[in-house]
């Protein structure tokens, strides 16, 4: 190899070493804000470490409110936006479905974050992250708010994880006291179940 060959991969190589780390925004509630715990313990902060391990120049924030619905993300959204982002999680979803808020609302809120995130970032990469509801909700409701997720990740070509709480929903070991938010070891597999999908888009 010639040394201006040699020259160019060694300037390649040291800017690649030292350029800002790329985004991973994880916007949700009271899930990505990891509510009981210590942040260190919810699945962003878990996401972020498993990525700093493999030496991956990747920065992930989780920008979760506990309680939050898609109308309350839809108001804060642009202030989130104020930072550069290049992979937009979006968990958000759940606290409508427990409130048994119009569906047709809910899927408009979170089509029109998406919409702004791709404005601001039009090169972002889409991770929508599926919910269910109870099945007290009504077996009508519970299915068209399972359904919103799926359409959503097709219409704006944006990857799917199924369920976010796969393998931990109904699990008593794995929840706290009140039966719906992740203990500790639940947002580990919070954290393996988000990896699964946004590992590929790294």
């Amino acid at each position: 190899m010639d040394a201006k060959k040699l020259l160019i991969i060694s300037f390649f190589l040291f800017f690649q070493g030292t350029s800002a780390p790329k985004v991973i925004l994880i916007f949700g509630d009271s899930l990505t804000a990891g509510y009981g715990l210590s942040p260190e313990q919810a699945y962003p902060a878990l996401l972020d470490k498993r990525l700093t391990e493999q030496h991956r120049n990747y920065k992930v924030i989780g920008s979760g409110l506990s309680g939050e619905t898609s109308a309350g993300g839809l108001s804060r959204i642009d202030w989130v936006l104020r930072q550069p982002v290049d992979i937009f999680v979006l968990e958000l979803g759940a606290n409508d479905g427990l409130r048994g808020l119009p569906l047709e609302e809910t899927q408009r809120n979170l089509q029109a974050i998406i919409d702004k995130v791709k404005i601001k970032y039009p090169l972002v990469k889409i991770v929508v992250t599926g919910m269910m509801v109870p099945p007290n909700m009504g077996p009508v409701y519970t299915e068209k708010f399972k359904k919103i997720f799926p359409d959503l990740a097709q219409k704006n070509k944006a990857s799917l994880i199924p369920f976010l709480l796969q393998g931990v929903a109904g699990n008593e070991k794995l929840n706290q006291a009140d039966g719906i938010h992740p203990t500790a070891e639940g947002h580990k597999i919070l954290a393996e179940n988000v990896y699964k999908v946004i590992g590929p888009l790294l």
